[in-house]
């Protein structure tokens, strides 16, 4: 169980000791330029020059690989430092980028280096880590408030970050620069049923086999953009209301893209290949007991949010409603894996996968992290309550609770603020400075976090920026 915020003294002594540990794993990746010999507390391995290359590097791989199983991930960069220590022969690993880029792979997920050396890729992610460890971080608001825009959705990658609205349209700002750089928006012309059916319900920033943007709206259709020309929306998709019902949200990867439907039993998953743009998948029967929901938001979306989308991992994907959560297989046969009841119903606005973990905070404010094959607990938090009772009746609404993941951490914005917790123990860390009001649309990377509230705007951290 985590420990209240009202227990939680100030981390000045953690954030010196990752100070420590950055300098350590920054100083370790130079230190097979040096020529000098081992420090005199660590002994001399009277046969360096026997040990291969490859051996040497596969030990020291295996030896952080360890640490982050045992310690998390912030440990692999001290035990590899220790290896480097060995010896003259031992410190010369440390130039090899082969073995750099596996420990990027293995311990931090990351398929592509963003900096031109996986050295430096390395020592990026553990400085990016350390600092969403202790709150460190570099603020900006990147939207004023504004009568006439309401976000819904948010997504991040490495380099941008893409605003889905309530009319339509989706914006899109370079990252760390934070600068809008377009505008898109659906066909004006097609014929709509229902006030918000243009309403953005979901967007996917793909890289693979180009920088492209996909968005959808709740009567179905799915735009792409291709981010490397200028150039307007194409539809990749035509919805189809009668037949298939509300998109209620649409997610995705490079392989895949995932829409949520409700209205029409039978029909509530649907999946297309990202490559083709294809339809290739409809079933499933998630969002059945929530059809007359699914339609009524066409007209008002101030009501209870239907469901959430999200891809836990490559080829796995995870749905939530209020009453139940399923896990479902993405590739050729599309099955489902597993299923869940929610005994005390979810805040599904609060429903986010990464990695392959799940979080969901149910209707007390409990929050669980869930391995997503299994559904299998793996910690639990208290959250701030929604509101008092007294209250919801009185303003005839709940107040507003979302909450994201990235590699390593739960996020939930509530009572005006962010508080993070580790996302593998459910340890309480601490809140952000800054108060943002009532969150309409959160997420979250491995280096950024945003935050969408109608009055206050769109806010950013950049976790990567110190």
């Amino acid at each position: 169980m985590s420990r209240s915020p009202q227990e939680r003294r100030e981390r000045d002594s953690e954030e010196e000791g990752e100070e420590e540990a950055v300098a350590s794993v920054t100083h370790a990746v130079g230190l097979g330029r040096g020529t000098g010999g081992p420090t005199s507390s660590r002994p001399r391995l009277s046969a360096e020059a026997v040990w291969p290359e490859h051996f040497v590097e596969a030990v020291a791989a295996q030896v952080a690989i360890d640490a982050a199983r045992n310690g998390g991930r912030l440990a692999a960069a001290p035990a590899i430092v220790t290896v480097f220590q060995v010896c003259a022969t031992w410190r010369a690993v440390s130039r090899s980028e082969l073995l750099w880029k596996d420990l990027a792979g293995r311990i931090w997920s990351r398929p592509r280096s963003s900096l031109p050396s996986w050295r430096d890729e390395f020592v990026r992610l553990h400085r990016t880590a350390a600092n969403f460890r202790v709150r460190r971080s570099a603020y900006s608001r990147l939207l004023p408030p504004s009568a006439v825009l309401s976000c819904r959705r948010l997504t991040l990658s490495d380099r941008h970050l893409a605003a889905g609205f309530r009319d339509g349209s989706v914006r899109l700002f370079d990252l760390p620069a934070g600068r809008p750089v377009a505008t898109y928006r659906a066909d004006p012309h097609r014929d709509r049923l229902g006030r918000f059916s243009q309403a953005v319900s979901g967007v996917v920033l793909l890289v693979e086999p180009d920088e492209r943007l996909a968005f959808a709206s709740q009567d179905g259709d799915i735009h792409v953009v291709s981010l490397d020309v200028s150039g307007t929306a194409r539809r990749a998709h035509a919805g189809n209301l009668v037949e298939d019902g509300t998109l209620v949200d649409f997610t995705g990867d490079d392989r895949r893209w995932v829409g949520l439907f409700a209205g029409v039993p039978g029909r509530s998953w649907h999946i297309w290949d990202a490559a083709t743009e294809q339809l290739v998948y409809v079933g499933g029967t998630l969002t059945d007991p929530d059809a007359v929901l699914g339609w009524h938001m066409l007209t008002d979306l101030s009501g209870p949010v239907v469901g959430r989308v999200r891809v836990a991992e490559p080829g796995v994907a995870v749905g939530c409603t209020t009453s139940s959560m399923e896990v479902v297989d993405l590739d050729d046969t599309v099955t489902t894996l597993n299923r869940l009841d929610l005994q005390h119903g979810s805040a599904v606005d609060s429903v986010d996968a990464c990695e392959g973990r799940v979080m969901v905070v149910n209707s007390r404010g409990l929050a669980k992290v869930h391995d997503v094959l299994t559904l299998q607990e793996i910690c639990r938090f208290r959250t701030p309550r929604r509101a008092e009772q007294e209250q919801e009746q009185q303003q005839q609404r709940a107040v507003g609770v979302e909450g994201c993941m990235n590699w390593g951490y739960a996020l939930v914005c509530a009572a005006r603020r962010f508080r993070v917790w580790d996302a593998t123990t459910g340890e309480y860390l601490y809140s952000f400075r800054e108060t943002i009001g009532e969150p309409a649309a959160v997420a979250a990377s491995d280096r950024y976090v945003g935050a969408w509230a109608d009055d206050t705007g769109l806010h950013l951290w950049d976790f990567g920026a110190l």
